[in-house]
């Protein structure tokens, strides 16, 4: 196969070569496939801090990453998790604290780290003038692959995001979906030990992010393949999370499972509906210890958030009871990850998505070592 080579090979490299890093060798970073750590934690961050001029982007954060791990970075634009990312690939010099990805240190042995680990950015850097085959190809060969390995692993990777009828076909003729199918593949070429996802499914439509999401969880159950993800859909984070950190402002707000950060933050949601609705419960409710929010849109159904359910439920269903009423319905909902959010920051990450945006300050680049 000829590789034909556009201008935009600079901008491909850039990826990888970036900060005045050195080439990877002529070889692999062999000793790094199937390397243990000397902890549970593939990657260990303790208070990991990037300030630029006088402006902190992240705050000594502190997380760990266990092996085999979807791990999510939950927050809003701005939040600090493209940053915490650039730091943990190499791609962004760390101010204070320290990292270390599959045991190697970030600060200290930047090329170590990027032998073992693939990065899919939120930037499309496919380079369009060539076809899917040879963007392929031409990473293979910037990890050094030898061509038949990286001509088999091309076929692989174009076969696993379903890519094999287009392999010929310019990479400027994709849609957005099939560009950020391709740009998974080129993160995997090389076999890494833990994949970055930096908002994989951003623009994206409902059923390009659901495919996407069957992929990446295919990696990581039949590879067992790390991946450390940053997002701001709280579905995306929920459905696909083994852990999930919460930023906001470049600190970290909470840590934990999805199931374990709305047991532990949020709120459930009680509905209590009974047979007379001229008879205002409003007030009674409102002071209920472990009762707050109280709604009422249709008389006699309430709604109110309840934090301790042993203790709210006999209390209300008591004095339903000696004021001669009968319960209709009383049902409890589980919290959504929103609330958790809100909860937990004071705001949703939704609502948050059109004002941070406008205040993240803007970087200057990054000064090679």
């Amino acid at each position: 196969m000829v590789l034909r080579l556009s201008g935009n090979r600079h901008r491909l490299r850039h990826r990888f070569f970036t900060l005045g890093a050195k080439p990877l060798p002529n070889k692999m970073y062999s000793v790094t496939r199937g390397q243990k750590t000397p902890s549970d934690q593939i990657i260990e961050v303790q208070s990991l801090t990037k300030k630029y001029g006088q402006t902190t982007v992240v705050d000594a954060i502190t997380f760990g990453v266990g092996h085999g791990e979807i791990f999510s970075l939950l927050g809003p634009n701005g939040a600090g998790k493209t940053t915490t990312i650039k730091m943990l690939t190499t791609l962004a010099l760390i101010t204070s604290g320290k990292a270390t990805v599959a045991g190697f240190d970030v600060a200290e042995n930047p090329a170590a780290v990027r032998g073992c680990i693939g990065l899919v950015p939120q930037e499309l850097t496919a380079d369009n003038e060539l076809n899917g085959m040879e963007n392929l190809r031409l990473i293979a060969k910037i990890y050094h692959l030898p061509d038949d390995q990286a001509r088999a692993r091309s076929q692989e990777m174009l076969s696993l995001v379903d890519l094999e009828s287009s392999s010929d076909k310019k990479v400027g003729t994709y849609s957005g979906g099939m560009r950020r199918r391709l740009q998974l593949a080129m993160g995997l070429i090389h076999s890494p030990k833990i994949l970055f996802l930096d908002e994989p499914t951003l623009g994206l439509d409902i059923q390009t992010r659901s495919k996407l999401h069957e992929y990446i969880q295919r990696l990581n159950r039949e590879q067992g393949l790390t991946i450390f993800m940053t997002t701001h859909y709280l579905e995306e984070a929920e459905t696909l999370s083994d852990k999930i950190i919460i930023i906001d402002e470049g600190k970290v707000k909470e840590t934990g499972s999805p199931s374990e950060l709305k047991e532990r933050r949020g709120s459930q949601i009680l509905t209590l509906e009974v047979s007379d609705g001229s008879r205002d419960l409003t007030g009674f409710l409102q002071g209920v210890q472990d009762i707050a929010g109280v709604t009422t849109t249709v008389p006699g159904t309430y709604k109110m958030r309840v934090s301790k359910v042993e203790n709210a439920i006999p209390l209300i269903v008591d004095e339903v009871t000696k004021r001669g009423l009968k319960i209709v319905d009383l049902s409890l909902t589980k919290p959504s990850l929103d609330q958790v959010f809100l909860e937990i920051t004071g705001h949703s990450l939704r609502d948050s998505e059109g004002s941070t945006s406008q205040q993240r300050p803007q970087m200057p680049p990054e000064s090679k070592k």
